[in-house]
């Protein structure tokens, strides 16, 4: 996959995420369902989708193949390190949502998402540098500084927030959560061994119904509602479907391509899709907090996504010259042979 697809798919999953605050919040208006429950049967809708749709996907793709011509053979990953990264994958994605959502509960909507939005790039580019030697530059960190001040202004910027330092430590490990699943998917992306996303993916999803299944059935798995049942289907039929099973599956995918800290970065379009449904659609107040922490988080992800095209392009450029210095070298050679 391309940069450039990789970006887009990204920024797609970010606003994707964006809708999934709503969408919560409708169902808490709408019934008696408790954060883990939400997460247990996000896992669950997820899984079914994408069962449902991974056949048509190979369908589609042994279409390609048809028409391109003969595939390039590709090596199996070995079993015992596909097991391996769909569990930590899985793992960490539970890690990630479940010690956020206890974070809210602990300190507050503000400071929660600020603590665990704001200290992912960090802790991912500090993880990229020490693993995998990338390194963002003075852009690059221009960027991370504006967009987390973009994210502070933007939360913490309209309410009096509360904070607690339970509530601090829990989107502490929320962050370490989402930064090991980000560092680990481009790791293995760079070394080839990501293995298909969707197929990541859904097994990821299942690990987390696992994990959360015990905690859902002590909180309440079924909902129970006064209003129609059938809205509280289709809301969580959305859920499951669009900030779940295709905004992971895009993050996936993208993250494998993208540097690590440039897509935690772009992921924090999120909170400005919120915010922007949290005013058009849920009739909150436009305050000069999300105005300028919209911009802000705005300006920092488009700097980014240009730096990180600028880099890709400049890759193909060089790996192209030495492909000819190459070639150029070999035919030379052989004339002199």
């Amino acid at each position: 996959m391309s940069v450039g697809r990789g970006l887009l798919y990204l920024i797609v999953a970010g606003v994707a995420w964006g809708t999934a605050g709503a969408a919560a919040a409708l169902l808490y208006r709408a019934s008696d369902l408790g954060p883990i429950a939400l997460s247990f049967w996000r896992y669950v809708g997820g899984i079914a989708l994408l069962l449902a749709f991974l056949p048509l996907r190979r369908t589609a793709r042994t279409a390609r193949t048809g028409r391109s011509g003969r595939a390039a053979p590709v090596a199996p990953e070995p079993r015992r390190r596909r097991v391996g990264r769909i569990v930590a994958t899985g793992l960490g994605l539970t890690l990630f949502q479940t010690a956020y959502f206890a974070a809210v509960q602990a300190t507050g909507l503000a400071v929660g998402t600020v603590v665990t939005l704001g200290a992912g790039p960090v802790l991912i580019a500090l993880g990229a540098r020490l693993t995998m030697g990338e390194r963002l530059g003075r852009g690059g960190l221009a960027a991370v500084a504006g967009a987390l001040a973009g994210l502070t202004v933007l939360c913490l910027g309209g309410d009096a927030a509360t904070v607690r330092p339970l509530g601090v430590g829990l989107a502490l490990l929320s962050a370490s959560g989402y930064a090991a699943i980000t560092l680990l998917t481009r790791w293995m992306g760079r070394n080839g061994a990501g293995g298909d996303p969707y197929s990541t993916t859904t097994w990821a999803f299942g690990v987390g119904a696992v994990c959360l299944l015990p905690l859902g059935l002590a909180e309440g798995l079924l909902p129970h509602t006064a209003e129609d049942p059938l809205r509280v289907l289709l809301l969580l039929a959305y859920t499951a479907a669009v900030p779940t099973a295709l905004a992971y599956a895009l993050y996936f995918a993208g993250a494998a391509v993208v540097r690590s800290a440039t897509a935690s970065v772009i992921m924090l379009i999120e909170p400005v899709s919120a915010a922007v449904i949290a005013v058009v659609l849920l009739g909150e107040r436009l305050t000069a907090a999300t105005v300028v922490g919209t911009a802000l988080l705005l300006a920092a992800v488009t700097g980014l996504a240009i730096a990180e095209a600028r880099l890709a392009t400049g890759a193909r450029r060089t790996a192209a010259a030495a492909a000819g210095v190459g070639g150029t070298g070999g035919v030379g050679g052989g004339a002199g042979a």
